[in-house]
C-alpha cells in the first residue's frame, strides 16, 4: 500500500516538529497549534473565511470530545472542597495515622493512600485531602517534609495519574489521538504503569533512606503548616463529630460501590466516568446541604463554580493542542471537510504508511522514540497538553512496524505524565511542595534520578510487550 502525501501531510509534520521544539524550550504551544490549524485549513479549502471558522470549529470539536472529562474533574474538585471545608477529610484519613510509626511506614502509607485517593479525586485535590492531616504525623515518625512530598508526587502525580484507571482522562486523550479505544490503551498501560511505579518508588525510597542514614535529610526538614478548624461565620463547626464520621464512612463506601458496579455491570469509559461524576454530585449536595443548612443552595453553586474554574484552568491549554492533533485522524473531515485524497486513511495513518515504506523501524527504536516524545511533551508542566502528540506518534510508528499501537501509546502517555504531571517539572510540583512547605526545585531534583531509572526500565519492558 502506497500513501499519497500532500501539502497537508507535510504541514502537519512541520508543526509537530515545531510543537516539540517549543516544548523543549519551555514555551507555550497554543499559538503554534492555532497557526497550524489555520494553515492546514487554508491549504485544504483555499477559503480565508472557512479557514478562520475552522479554528473555532476545531475548538468546539476538541471541547466536545473532552467535555465529559473536564466535567467530571470539575465536579470531583468541587466535591473535594466540601470535604476539606467541613473537615470530613480529616476524619477519613485519621485512622491511617495510627499506622505511621516510623519513616518507612510513613512513606509507603502516605504513598499508597495518595495513589488510591488520586484514582478517584485526581492528585491535586488528593494532596489537599492528605497533606494537611498526615504531614505532621509523618514528621513525628521521622520522615522529612521532602519525603512526604516525594511520596505524594510519585504515587499520585506519577502512578495514579499516568494510569488514570478510574476517571480515564489521560487514556482518552491518547487513545483518541492514536485512533484506539480507551480500553485498549488502559489494558496496555497496566503492566507498564506497574513497572514504572514499582521501580521509581522503590529507587526513590532507597535514596531517601540512604540520605536519612547519612544525615543529609532530617525529620525537621520543612515546616508543619498550621492546622485550622473549619468554622462557619458564627464560629461553630460546620458539622458535628458524629456527622463528620457518618460522611467519612459514607463517601469511600459510595465510591467502593461504584467500583463494584463497574465490574458487575461492565461499565467502562464514558459510562464509568458518568457513574463517578454522578456519585460526586450527590455527595457534594448531601454534605453542602447538611453543613451549610439555610445557605446550602448558594454554597452548592459556589462549590460548583470553584470546580469549573479549576477544570477549565487545567484543560485550557489542552484544548488548542488537542484541536490540532484531532486533525490527524477522524477530526479532519468533521472540522475542515472532505479535502484529503480519496485513498487517505487520515493524515497520521498516511504518514505511518509512507514511513513504513521508507524507513524499516524496529520495536526498540519505536519504544525509545515514544518515551522521548512523551518526556518532551511533559516539559510544558501540565502532563496532559502534549500527550495527544504521543498518541499520534504512537499510531504513526505502529503502522510502520505493524504492531504495538496500544503499548506505544501507553508508553508515551506514561512518559509524558511522569515528567510533566507533577514529578519532574518544577512548576508542576507546586501543590505538593506548597502543602509540605518545601522548595519545588529541590523536590524535582530528588525525583529526577528515580524517575529517569524508571523510564529506562519501563521502555525496555515495553520492547518485549510490543
Amino acid at each position: 500500500m502506497v500513501a499519497e502525501l500532500t501539502a497537508l501531510h507535510w504541514i502537519y509534520v512541520v508543526f509537530i516538529g515545531l510543537i516539540i521544539g517549543f516544548m523543549v524550550m519551555r514555551r507555550d504551544t497554543s499559538l503554534i497549534c492555532i497557526i497550524g490549524i489555520f494553515l492546514i485549513a487554508i491549504t485544504a479549502t483555499g477559503s480565508l473565511s472557512g479557514s478562520v471558522s475552522s479554528i473555532f470549529n476545531s475548538f468546539i470539536y476538541a471541547i466536545t470530545e473532552l467535555l465529559s472529562t473536564i466535567l467530571v474533574i470539575s465536579i470531583i474538585v468541587a466535591m473535594s472542597k466540601t470535604l476539606t471545608t467541613t473537615g470530613i477529610n480529616d476524619v477519613m484519613i485519621s485512622p491511617f495515622s495510627k499506622l505511621i510509626r516510623n519513616s518507612t511506614l510513613a512513606y509507603w502509607t502516605i504513598g499508597i493512600l495518595m495513589m488510591v485517593i488520586s484514582w478517584f479525586f485526581w492528585p491535586s485535590p488528593a494532596v489537599a485531602l492528605l497533606g494537611a492531616v498526615l504531614l505532621p504525623v509523618a514528621l513525628r515518625a521521622g520522615l522529612p517534609a521532602l519525603g512526604v512530598a516525594m511520596a505524594m508526587n510519585l504515587f499520585g502525580h506519577g502512578i495514579a495519574l499516568s494510569g488514570d484507571f478510574v476517571i480515564q482522562a489521560a487514556p482518552k486523550l491518547t487513545a483518541d489521538a492514536a485512533g484506539l479505544s480507551v480500553n485498549e490503551v488502559l489494558s496496555a498501560s497496566i503492566p507498564l504503569v506497574f513497572i514504572m511505579g514499582t521501580v521509581t518508588t522503590v529507587v526513590a525510597f532507597y535514596f531517601l533512606k540512604r540520605d536519612l542514614k547519612n544525615g543529609k535529610l532530617t525529620s525537621s526538614t520543612g515546616v508543619v503548616p498550621g492546622g485550622t478548624e473549619q468554622l462557619s461565620k458564627a464560629g461553630a463547626p460546620l458539622l458535628s463529630i458524629r456527622q463528620k464520621t457518618i460522611f467519612a464512612i459514607l463517601v469511600p463506601l459510595l465510591f467502593l460501590l461504584d467500583v463494584a458496579a463497574m465490574f458487575l455491570l461492565n461499565l467502562q469509559g464514558g459510562d464509568a466516568t458518568a457513574l463517578i461524576g454522578g456519585t460526586s454530585i450527590f455527595i457534594l449536595l448531601a454534605i453542602t446541604l447538611t453543613a451549610h443548612k439555610n445557605r446550602g443552595l448558594e454554597k452548592t453553586t459556589a462549590y460548583l463554580i470553584d470546580g469549573f474554574q479549576f477544570g477549565f484552568k487545567v484543560f485550557g491549554p489542552v484544548i488548542p493542542i488537542a484541536a490540532f492533533f484531532y486533525l490527524g485522524d477522524a477530526g479532519f473531515g468533521k472540522i475542515i471537510g472532505d479535502y484529503l485524497p480519496k485513498s487517505s486513511q487520515g493524515i497520521v495513518n498516511d504518514l505511518g504508511i509512507a514511513l513504513a515504506g521508507l524507513v524499516p523501524l524496529s520495536k526498540e527504536v519505536a519504544a525509545i522514540t515514544l518515551t522521548t516524545v512523551g518526556a518532551i511533551t511533559g516539559l510544558d508542566g501540565s502532563g496532559f497538553s502534549g500527550i495527544s502528540l504521543a498518541g499520534s506518534v504512537a499510531a504513526l510508528f505502529a503502522v510502520s512496524i505493524g504492531k504495538g499501537a496500544a503499548t506505544l501509546t501507553a508508553l508515551g502517555q506514561i512518559a509524558g505524565i511522569w515528567v510533566g504531571g507533577g514529578t519532574l517539572v518544577p512548576w508542576a510540583l507546586i501543590p505538593a511542595a506548597a502543602i509540605c512547605n518545601v522548595d519545588p526545585f529541590e523536590l524535582a531534583r530528588r525525583n529526577l534520578l528515580p524517575v529517569l531509572i524508571g523510564l529506562v526500565v519501563t521502555t525496555i519492558a515495553a520492547m518485549f510487550l510490543i
